[in-house]
C-alpha cells in the first residue's frame, strides 16, 4: 500500500503518472454541488458539465431488472454519445417508486438542462440511497439551480461529496500522463456485486477516446464488475465517462483500467464496516463460466468473509465455498494443497487466495470485503 492515489499493490498504473489536486476536473469540465436535506449532512445534490459544445460519451447501467427510475431514463431519454451534462442526488435512490418516479427522474434532467442552456437529452441522471422513498422535488429542484450557480472548475471534491452515502471517505481522483488529464469521482460502500455494485462513477478526460462504449465497458469489466461487497446487485448503478479530445492525445495504455480498478478497490475496502479487502483467484477452471463461477462463490461466502476480517487462514472455508459451486462435478476433493490462503492469517489490508482446481486452464478473480460486526450494525439501521 502507497499513500497516493494508487495505493493498492493490485493496480498497475502506467509510467509516469502526476497526481494532481482532485478537486480541480480535467480542462473543459466544471462541477458544483447543493445540500436540499436528503441526508443528514453534507451535499447532496450535484452538477458536473462539460463547456465543450462536443463530447464523446459512454454509459454502463445497472443490469438489475428491477431498475431505478434514473436508470431508465437514461436509456430512454439521454443521448449516451453525447452527454454533456450529469445532474445526481444522494439521499434516496428513487428506485420502486412508479411512474412519479420516473416523472421526477426526468424532470431534473429537464431542470438541469435549463439551468446550463442544453436539452434535455444532454443531461444523465443518477441517484443513490433508499429505495421505495418518494423524492421530495421541492427541495430537489431548487437544489439544482443552486449547484448550477456554483458550478466552478475545482468543483471535484464538491461534487465527489454529492453523490456519497455511506462512504466513509471520498473516492476521486485527478491524474495527468502522456499529454492528457482524466479526473473521476466514484461512491459505493454496500450493495455491491459484480455486475455492478450500489455506486456510480464520473469519469471526464480531455484526452481522444475513440470508441468510449468500447474503452469502457473493457475498463468495467477488469474493475466494478469484478468486486463485491456483500453479493447484492444494486438498482442504481451508473459509470459515465466524458471526453472531449481537447488535448488532441489519446489516452495512455491502460490508464483508464487503472483509474476504475483503484476505485472499484476502494469500494471494496470502504465496503460497510470494512476492515480488510481480499482477491481470490481460481485458476484451472474448465471453462471460463466455471472460473467465474467459483471465484464468485469464494469471494460471497460468509464463511470466507468472516475469516478474512478475523485473519483466519482457514483453507476449508474456501474448499466448501468452492465445491458447493461446483455441484455435479466429475472431480476428485479439493485438497489443502490446492489453496493458498496463507495471507487469511497477515497483518496486511490486502490479503490474496489463490485455488487451482486442475480441470482445464481458465482462470478469473473476484475482489471482495471482509464481513465484520459493523457490516450488520448500519444494515440493520439503515433506515431507523
Amino acid at each position: 500500500m502507497t499513500d497516493g492515489f494508487f495505493r493498492s499493490r493490485w493496480v498497475d498504473p502506467p509510467a509516469g503518472v502526476e497526481e494532481l489536486d482532485p478537486a480541480q476536473l480535467a480542462p473543459g469540465f466544471r462541477a458544483g454541488g447543493a445540500y436540499v436535506g436528503l441526508k443528514g449532512e453534507g451535499t447532496d445534490v450535484g452538477l458536473l458539465v462539460c463547456d465543450a459544445e462536443w463530447v464523446d460519451s459512454a454509459l454502463v447501467l445497472t443490469r438489475n431488472a428491477s431498475a431505478a427510475a434514473p436508470v431508465r431514463v437514461c436509456r430512454d431519454v439521454v443521448d449516451q454519445a453525447h452527454v454533456r451534462a450529469a445532474v445526481v442526488q444522494s439521499g434516496n435512490a428513487n428506485a420502486e417508486t412508479g411512474e412519479q418516479g420516473y416523472a421526477d427522474a426526468l424532470a431534473m434532467c429537464g431542470r438541469a438542462a435549463a439551468a446550463l442552456g442544453l436539452e434535455t437529452a444532454q443531461v444523465a441522471v443518477a441517484e443513490t440511497g433508499v429505495i421505495g422513498v418518494p423524492l421530495p422535488m421541492d427541495a430537489v429542484l431548487p437544489g439544482i439551480d443552486e449547484a448550477a450557480a456554483n458550478l466552478a472548475a475545482d468543483g471535484g471534491a464538491v461534487f465527489s461529496a454529492a453523490i456519497t452515502t455511506t462512504d466513509r471517505w471520498p473516492k476521486h481522483c485527478t491524474l495527468r500522463a502522456g499529454g492528457v488529464t482524466i479526473s473521476a469521482q466514484a461512491k459505493g460502500a454496500g450493495m455491491i456485486q459484480p455486475n455492478m455494485a450500489t455506486m456510480l462513477c464520473f469519469v471526464q478526460t480531455d484526452a481522444v477516446v475513440a470508441d468510449p462504449g468500447a474503452a469502457l465497458r473493457r475498463a468495467v469489466d477488469s474493475s466494478f464488475n469484478r468486486i463485491t461487497v456483500d453479493g447484492q446487485m444494486s438498482t442504481n448503478d451508473t459509470v459515465l465517462l466524458q471526453a472531449t479530445g481537447a488535448s488532441g492525445q489519446p489516452l495512455p495504455a491502460g490508464l483508464l483500467e487503472a483509474v476504475l480498478l483503484q476505485l472499484a478497490i476502494e469500494v471494496v475496502r470502504d465496503g460497510e464496516g470494512t476492515a480488510r479487502a481480499g482477491r481470490v483467484e481460481v485458476t484451472g477452471a474448465a471453462d471460463q463460466a466455471e472460473a467465474e463461477r467459483v471465484a464468485r462463490a469464494i469471494a460471497n461466502s460468509p464463511l470466507v468473509k468472516t475469516a478474512l476480517y478475523g485473519r483466519d487462514p482457514n483453507w476449508g472455508r474456501i474448499a466448501q465455498a468452492a465445491g458447493a459451486a461446483l455441484v455435479g462435478a466429475d472431480m476428485d476433493e479439493i485438497g489443502a494443497d490446492s489453496i493458498d490462503a496463507t495471507e487469511l492469517g497477515a497483518e496486511t489490508p490486502e490479503a490474496d487466495i489463490a485455488l487451482r482446481l486442475g480441470r482445464g486452464e481458465a482462470r478469473a478473480h473476484v475482489y471482495f470485503a471482509d464481513l465484520g460486526h459493523e457490516y450488520v450494525t448500519l444494515n440493520a439501521e439503515y433506515t431507523t
